[in-house]
């Protein structure tokens, strides 16, 4: 009935005088001829060569010359990489890539930018030419407001993808390319690649197709140090570290064993590898702009600089390497079938992102745990956190779905937003990661333990050992699929009502039948004051419903929380308490004391270039989150959390 129905609207609409003739006014030009789709053939004309003269610090330019062989001359297309994996949006800085110039048989080849893809670049070269000479820079960031610096004095980050340009009408696993790079002198380096020698300076790799190249960046430093992590033999995992000074690099025999405890326990999750090697590129700076992003045989980690040497204090940093070591089999080897593409500028759709993303987040805690790099009562204490955002601290679940959120990587493309907590951001991290707590203590409860999440990792993750060459991607379906093999039920039914459909109701299932409920205490746990600490914010999300930094100006408020109420907001500056001058300690006293009473809590706010009296009706004293056992419940969550032996 609805195609019936749906085919007499369209022949209404061609058959209605209304259509029969064009409005007065303006009427659209055609549009340019599409760029050329790719196809899964090799790419004919011979390898591609690159190379990326990385010596210019002062500057912070990388210089790049590149040879693209070409089967004639006539029109061709050539694309600079617009979507970024792991980024999962078109956010590739094109913005930085200058002074593009195109030569064949030594002169030069008139580009023309594509006006509606604009990361495309239409030439037509002579007859008798046979490659294409380019050169360009990349006019890395000089500064943080210009976006993330990748190059200093002391290290940088070479990203494939802002350093090369590829023929359109291809999938990029079937284009050749031959890589170099010219360090400064005496530098370490750590990459994926697999060096092929060192000439005048340069240090050359082997061989490799597009698709691997652009997935195995480079940190080098300075100040560099290497660990070998795997004690199996199966395959090299390497902890590549560059660090703003020598000092940072002084990680004990204790943290390394952990690192070290982290393959182990990854291993004997999933039974398999999907990589040859695996390459940790950790950079410990407060110079270079962090970072964590995954690749299939390494990630792009930056944290604090004291990352080693303040060990006690650094417990929220490091779920970092977990959750980017986890991605080598959730996200790089087993991909959403709609999130993979045949090449760069093909558009990505992010639908799964929830499991992609949501259940990475959720095996990165869980193998930061068994591996001791995090110890039970942080994870508890994280996960705290996480069932307050997604009970009291995200209002914007009323109105917005889970799934829906997998979206704003490419609508927000993580600019800041003024109103998080009701807009909602990439939520499918996090609330994700508590819809499969809530999977794996059903599989738990139901199976009487004999069965588990860690089953599903392993059925639908750890398959094909050593398999790495493509992904092996997975829809909906597969997910619930693998899901009933572990234990028979309605996945379908589970995964949509909390994934897919906007679920007003706490997502706290899985706590309560892991044997924990959330509340609140007038103290913060030590988590939370190390995570406010590594920040540089103060957060009474819980009590006044803002977060505010060391200045003293807001940068979060809770939708319809007493701020809100009050009409505060984002960029407002509190200068007094209660009439005197503001600072952390005092307004948390204030807040104390006013807990229980029915007077206000007033403040003097500077908002802009105007400055105002602010009474916010609040007196439930400091909250902050924290998990409490249930008294005769099993205590699921330390199973899970317990090492696997």
């Amino acid at each position: 009935m609805k195609s019936a129905f749906f085919a007499a609207v369209a022949t209404l609409a061609v058959a209605s005088p209304l259509h029969a003739q064009p409005s007065e006014g303006p009427q659209p030009l055609p549009m340019p001829a599409p760029i050329a789709t790719p196809r899964d053939v090799a790419y004919p004309a011979g390898t591609l060569k690159l190379e990326v003269d990385a010596t210019d610090l002062e500057r912070r330019i990388f210089r790049v010359r590149q040879t693209i062989p070409i089967v004639g001359g006539g029109p061709l297309t050539l694309l600079y990489p617009q979507w970024v994996p792991g980024g999962h949006s078109p956010r590739n800085a094109l913005h930085n890539m200058a002074g593009l110039v195109v030569k064949a048989n030594g002169k030069v080849v008139p580009w023309m930018r594509d006006p509606v893809q604009v990361f495309a670049f239409h030439l037509s070269p002579p007859e008798d030419a046979r490659s294409l000479e380019i050169e360009f820079q990349y006019l890395s960031p000089t500064a943080g407001d210009q976006g993330r610096v990748v190059m200093t004095p002391e290290m940088l980050n070479a990203q494939w993808l802002n350093l090369a340009f590829y023929p359109a009408g291809y999938f990029t696993r079937r284009i050749q390319i031959d890589a170099a790079i010219k360090l400064p002198e005496g530098w370490g380096y750590g990459t994926a690649l697999e060096a092929e020698g060192v000439d005048k300076g340069w240090t050359r790799f082997k061989t490799v197709d597009f698709d691997t190249l652009m997935d195995s960046p480079m940190f080098a430093g300075r100040y560099f140090k290497r660990y070998d992590l795997d004690t199996s033999g199966k395959s090299p995992v390497r902890l590549n570290i560059v660090a703003d000074r020598p000092e940072l690099l002084a990680a004990t025999p204790e943290q390394i064993e952990q690192h070290r405890e982290l393959v182990r326990q990854a291993d004997r999750l999933y039974g398999a590898r999907h990589f040859n090697h695996y390459d940790f590129l950790l950079a410990l700076t407060d110079r270079m702009g962090g970072i964590g992003l995954e690749h299939h045989r390494s990630s792009e980690n930056g944290t604090d600089p004291e990352y080693f040497i303040d060990w006690a204090k650094n417990a929220p940093s490091r779920n970092l390497l977990p959750h980017e070591y986890n991605h080598s089999w959730d996200g790089k080897y087993r991909r959403p079938a709609d999130l993979w593409t045949p090449n760069y500028n093909v558009p990505m759709r992010d639908s799964l992102l929830w499991v992609y993303e949501g259940q990475d987040q959720y095996w990165g805690f869980v193998l930061g745990a068994r591996s001791g790099l995090v110890s039970k009562q942080q994870t508890l204490d994280a996960l705290a956190m996480t069932a307050a955002t997604y009970t009291e601290g995200r209002p914007g679940r009323e109105w917005r779905s889970v799934e829906d959120t997998t979206n704003d990587p490419i609508i927000a493309g993580r600019r800041p937003i003024p109103w998080t907590s009701w807009q909602r951001s990439e939520d499918y991290y996090s609330e994700g990661q508590l819809i499969w707590l809530d999977a794996d203590t059903l599989i738990r409860e139901k199976t009487g333990g004999k069965k588990s999440l860690d089953d599903f990792g392993r059925a639908f993750f750890g398959v094909n050992d050593g398999d790495w060459k493509q992904p092996l991607t997975y829809t909906f379906e597969d997910v619930v699929k693998t899901l009933n093999t572990v234990l028979p039920y309605d996945w379908a039914t589970f995964l949509d009502t909390r994934a897919r459909r906007v679920a007003p109701a706490y997502p706290l299932d899985g706590l309560a039948r892991g044997g924990y409920r959330l509340v609140y205490a007038d103290k913060p746990t030590d988590y939370w004051k190390d995570n406010e600490a590594n920040r540089k914010i103060v957060d009474l999300t819980y009590s006044l419903g803002l977060v505010l930094n060391r200045e003293a100006t807001i940068t979060g408020v809770l939708w319809d929380g007493p701020a809100f109420k009050a009409g505060l907001t984002m960029g407002d500056k509190i200068l007094a308490v209660n009439g005197i001058a503001y600072d952390t300690d005092r307004l948390k006293e204030v807040i104390t004391a006013a807990k229980g009473g029915k007077e206000p809590i007033t403040l003097i706010v500077k908002d802009g270039d105007h400055f105002k009296v602010q009474a916010i009706s609040y007196n439930g004293g400091l909250r902050y989150p924290r998990l409490e056992r249930i008294e005769g419940k099993p205590d699921l969550l330390t199973k899970i959390y317990d090492p696997l032996k």
